[in-house]
Protein backbone atom coordinates (compact mmCIF):
# COMPACT_ATOMS: atom_id res chain seq x y z
CA UNK A 1 0.00 0.00 0.00
CA UNK A 2 1.93 3.17 -0.96
CA UNK A 3 2.30 6.12 1.49
CA UNK A 4 -0.52 8.56 3.23
CA UNK A 5 0.10 11.70 1.20
CA UNK A 6 -3.37 13.80 1.79
CA UNK A 7 -4.35 15.63 4.79
CA UNK A 8 -6.69 13.19 6.72
CA UNK A 9 -7.14 12.22 10.01
CA UNK A 10 -5.09 8.79 10.75
CA UNK A 11 -6.51 6.07 12.92
CA UNK A 12 -3.38 4.21 13.60
CA UNK A 13 -5.21 1.40 15.34
CA UNK A 14 -7.44 0.71 12.13
CA UNK A 15 -4.64 1.35 9.59
CA UNK A 16 -2.73 -2.01 9.63
CA UNK A 17 -4.59 -4.80 10.70
CA UNK A 18 -2.79 -8.37 12.66
CA UNK A 19 -2.47 -10.95 10.51
CA UNK A 20 -1.73 -14.77 12.26
CA UNK A 21 1.87 -15.61 12.41
CA UNK A 22 3.28 -12.77 10.34
CA UNK A 23 4.31 -8.88 10.89
CA UNK A 24 2.71 -6.08 8.66
CA UNK A 25 3.90 -2.68 8.01
CA UNK A 26 2.04 -0.06 6.34
CA UNK A 27 4.05 2.93 5.04
CA UNK A 28 2.65 6.41 6.78
CA UNK A 29 5.02 8.81 5.38
CA UNK A 30 8.44 8.76 3.14
CA UNK A 31 10.86 11.54 2.89
CA UNK A 32 14.34 12.18 2.26
CA UNK A 33 14.46 13.22 5.93
CA UNK A 34 12.87 10.17 7.09
CA UNK A 35 9.88 7.86 7.09
CA UNK A 36 7.06 6.67 9.38
CA UNK A 37 5.56 3.47 8.84
CA UNK A 38 3.02 1.53 10.92
CA UNK A 39 3.68 -2.37 12.03
CA UNK A 40 1.33 -4.43 13.19
CA UNK A 41 2.71 -7.93 15.50
CA UNK A 42 0.75 -10.82 15.96
CA UNK A 43 2.06 -12.55 19.38
CA UNK A 44 5.39 -14.65 18.84
CA UNK A 45 6.48 -12.69 15.84
CA UNK A 46 9.17 -9.86 16.07
CA UNK A 47 12.25 -8.53 14.21
CA UNK A 48 16.05 -10.32 15.10
CA UNK A 49 18.49 -7.99 15.85
CA UNK A 50 19.97 -5.63 13.63
CA UNK A 51 21.54 -2.05 13.22
CA UNK A 52 20.44 0.86 11.73
CA UNK A 53 22.75 4.21 10.77
CA UNK A 54 20.41 6.37 11.94
CA UNK A 55 17.73 7.01 14.99
CA UNK A 56 14.46 5.74 15.38
CA UNK A 57 11.55 6.30 17.63
CA UNK A 58 8.98 3.57 18.51
CA UNK A 59 5.49 4.65 19.59
CA UNK A 60 3.65 1.36 20.77
CA UNK A 61 0.01 2.04 20.24
CA UNK A 62 -1.73 -0.39 21.28
CA UNK A 63 -0.37 -3.93 22.78
CA UNK A 64 2.69 -4.91 24.15
CA UNK A 65 6.28 -4.69 23.06
CA UNK A 66 9.21 -6.15 24.36
CA UNK A 67 12.30 -4.18 22.60
CA UNK A 68 16.19 -5.21 23.03
CA UNK A 69 18.57 -2.15 22.58
CA UNK A 70 22.12 -3.01 22.63
CA UNK A 71 21.03 -6.69 24.59
CA UNK A 72 19.03 -4.64 27.50
CA UNK A 73 15.13 -5.17 27.27
CA UNK A 74 12.78 -2.98 27.56
CA UNK A 75 8.65 -3.62 28.03
CA UNK A 76 6.76 -1.06 26.46
CA UNK A 77 2.88 -1.10 26.51
CA UNK A 78 0.60 1.02 24.77
CA UNK A 79 0.98 4.91 25.03
CA UNK A 80 5.02 4.42 25.61
CA UNK A 81 8.02 5.53 23.03
CA UNK A 82 11.56 4.93 23.42
CA UNK A 83 14.45 6.15 21.04
CA UNK A 84 16.85 3.26 19.31
CA UNK A 85 20.30 5.09 18.68
CA UNK A 86 21.76 4.90 14.93
CA UNK A 87 24.26 2.18 15.28
CA UNK A 88 23.06 0.46 18.53
CA UNK A 89 21.55 -3.29 17.77
CA UNK A 90 17.96 -3.67 17.99
CA UNK A 91 15.35 -6.24 18.62
CA UNK A 92 11.83 -6.58 18.69
CA UNK A 93 9.22 -9.43 20.38
CA UNK A 94 5.91 -9.38 20.30
CA UNK A 95 4.85 -11.30 24.00
CA UNK A 96 1.28 -10.52 23.06
CA UNK A 97 0.01 -8.74 19.65
CA UNK A 98 1.09 -5.38 19.55
CA UNK A 99 0.87 -2.40 17.09
CA UNK A 100 4.01 0.42 16.55
CA UNK A 101 4.79 3.36 14.60
CA UNK A 102 8.14 3.29 13.86
CA UNK A 103 9.58 7.12 12.89
CA UNK A 104 13.62 6.90 11.13
CA UNK A 105 15.07 10.35 11.06
CA UNK A 106 17.63 10.65 8.50
CA UNK A 107 19.09 14.09 9.41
Amino acid sequence: MSAVNTAQILNFTEMAAYQEGSVVSRQITIAEAGNVTLFAFDAGQGLSEHTAPFDALVQVIEGKAEIFISGKPFILSAGEAIIMPANQSHALKAPERFKMLLTMIRS
